[in-house]
């Protein structure tokens, strides 16, 4: 017997007249496989509507009471097409700010606006990116507690006439509190004067933040210059600390720690390039102002708020006015000058940026303050100060003329050394900042004259003292020669010849204050030690070549003395060789460097075998 397959519509109809006949829908419902509600629905379509309502039907919803009106989605549409880089939530805040005229009913939500973005085809797909939470996120509590530095392209100038393009950069800074936009300079080069330039105006204009947050850039630090840290601090560094402003660095290859500006250069770039090519910079300037001036107070930021329209001059104040005044190298000009002296009229005092530009005498001392780097070791022009890490961060000020540098800290000297500066590395100074300085600063008050001691020691062969049950290097050349110690509370330690009292090493002082009663073979307290004016006198070998080093530079005296032992003077200016045939040779001092050796090596003896 051959089986008949029967439709859908034939099976619902056999078990509506089931039903009818009398049988019960449990039953029914049961032998079909269906629940007894269906089969209530199909005996209910079969009266109304007879064999063709036992047909399928869509399960759709004839109409949908939460989806967006029509005017809703033509307004979405419009601010999409008319701004192509909106979101979803930038076109919900400008819905809250400024809704059209035909719009009315409440502003959709966020998901409503991707929807309707998605069903026209003008949401794009973007890959999933990092979950928020993976992130660390800050925001410091108030405006100008923190600014947000860095450098940006996109600005295209052209020269008129020969239709030449090339790319300027623009010096932003972005408030961390507000996302206000406290700096926006277009430069032709962004070199660090350009960009200390930059950041001076916005500090006249809005005032001193606590903090500066930028990346490793030449322009903002010496960290990973190829000269290292050993040639001082930028100009950009030194900007920041003389007005207090504590300058933080981003990690390498970490642009995220500045990300607030980061995403302010995601904004700002594509918009300002569309307005170029532009002409000049002061042509680009003016676009960029309009375009910073609409940031600020007419755009909402979504990362302030994205529920309500807030725009980041409602979150930003300015610093209140400090009785500070606003420190600015002479060389950027960005404070007025100084006014005019009255005839007749009380001198104004001078102002930190007029004393810097005093004029110095020809080899008058200099001050200057540098901070302490975490090694713990400064560099002035090349010359060594070691520190130790203990003091990592002081900031400390030098006193130097042609025969001491004094060190000090909160005005208290702690360090006293002999000077090896030159004239021309003084006015080197003198133009990256130093200002002339008047008297050498006094010991410390706390440092009576009756707490001076004065003892003798003998320099081991390995350069060192022993003073109570401490063990000091003196300097390995003093070895085997007897010296005085000049020790007073909380000074260096003054190493003289007790003949001549003539200085010959500083070094730090590590006993406590009125330990030095204590120390052994003590004697009375004659004439400080004063530094030596004379020439230093060394002994050195040729070589093959009949050539010397001496301080480190290298003195050709001729084949014919090859292997002779010569006496050289060395002054500040001249090094004088004495010959072995009687003559004296004088030649030009070329370098700085301090005398390590005073005698010379002893020749190496070659080995003898024994038959």
């Amino acid at each position: 017997m051959a089986l008949i397959a029967l439709s859908v519509v034939e099976q619902r109809l056999d078990a509506v007249r089931a039903v009818l006949a009398g049988a019960s829908v449990t039953e029914v419902a049961a032998q079909v496989g269906v629940s007894r509600q269906s089969v209530h629905t199909w005996v209910g379509r079969y009266l109304s509507e007879g064999v063709a309502g036992l047909a399928d039907r869509s399960s759709r919803p004839r109409s949908c009471p939460h989806q967006a009106a029509q005017a809703v989605e033509r307004a979405v549409l419009e601010l999409r097409r008319e701004h192509a880089r909106w979101g979803a939530k930038r076109i919900r805040l400008e819905l809250l700010r400024k809704p059209p005229e035909y719009f009315t009913g409440p502003v959709p939500s966020t998901s409503t606006i991707n929807r309707i973005l998605r069903r026209h085809q003008l949401l794009k797909e973007r890959p999933r990116k990092r979950a928020r939470d993976s992130y660390i996120r800050f925001e410091r509590p108030g405006p100008m507690q923190l600014w947000g530095i860095d450098i940006v392209g996109g600005i295209t100038l052209v020269n008129t006439v020969t239709g030449e393009l090339r790319e300027a950069k623009i010096v932003t800074g972005i408030d961390d509190h507000s996302r206000f936009c406290v700096m926006a300079a277009v430069v032709e080069r962004a070199t660090a004067r350009s960009v200390c330039l930059a950041f001076a105006q916005a500090l006249a204009k809005y005032g001193v933040p606590e903090e500066v947050i930028t990346d490793n850039g030449k322009q903002f630090t010496d960290r990973f210059s190829r000269h290292g840290p050993s040639r001082g601090e930028v100009l950009f560094d030194k900007l920041c600390r003389r007005n207090g402003i504590t300058h933080r660095l981003t990690a390498p290859a970490s642009p995220n720690q500045n990300g607030k500006v980061e995403r302010f250069h995601g904004t700002f770039r594509p918009e300002i390039s569309e307005l170029g090519p532009f002409t000049s910079v002061t042509q680009a300037q003016a676009a960029v102002d309009v375009w910073v001036a609409d940031y600020n107070r007419e755009r909402p930021h979504q990362a302030l708020d994205d529920r309500v329209p807030v725009v980041p001059a409602d979150r930003f104040a300015p610093a209140p006015t400090s009785e500070l005044e606003l420190w600015v190298p002479p060389a950027l000009e960005v404070a007025p000058p100084p006014p005019a002296e009255v005839p007749g009229s009380d001198p104004v005092p001078a102002t930190a940026q007029q004393k810097a530009t005093m004029r110095r005498e020809p080899g008058g001392p200099i001050e200057l303050e540098k901070s302490v780097p975490p090694s713990g070791n400064m560099s002035l022009t090349g010359h060594q100060f070691w520190l130790g890490p203990e003091r990592a961060g002081q900031v400390i000020r030098f006193w130097i003329d042609r025969d001491w540098v004094h060190l000090s800290t909160g005005g208290h000297r702690f360090k006293s050394v002999r000077s090896r500066f030159t004239a021309a590395e003084m006015d080197r100074l003198v133009a990256q900042g130093a200002a002339p300085a008047g008297p050498p600063p006094a010991p410390s008050q706390r440092q009576p004259r009756h707490g001076v001691v004065e003892v003798e020691r003998t320099v081991s062969m390995g350069g060192t003292v022993s003073l109570g049950r401490r063990v000091i290097l003196a300097a390995w050349m003093l070895g085997g020669r007897k010296v005085g110690i000049w020790i007073e509370d909380d000074a260096p330690l003054l190493f003289f010849d007790p003949e001549t009292r003539e200085l010959l090493r500083t070094r730090p002082n590590p006993l406590e204050p009125g330990e030095q009663w204590t120390l052994q073979r003590r004697k009375p307290v004659g004439e400080r030690p004063r530094p030596s004016t004379e020439p230093i006198t060394v002994e050195r070998r040729s070589d093959n070549s009949g050539g010397i080093m001496v301080a480190g530079q290298r003195v050709a005296l001729g084949r014919q003395f090859k292997h002779a032992v010569v006496t050289v003077h060395v002054s500040e200016s001249t090094l004088a060789i004495d010959l072995p045939d009687g003559d004296t040779k004088v030649v030009r001092r070329t370098t700085d460097q301090a005398v390590r050796n005073i005698r010379t090596m002893r020749p190496r003896t070659a080995a003898t075998s024994i038959s």
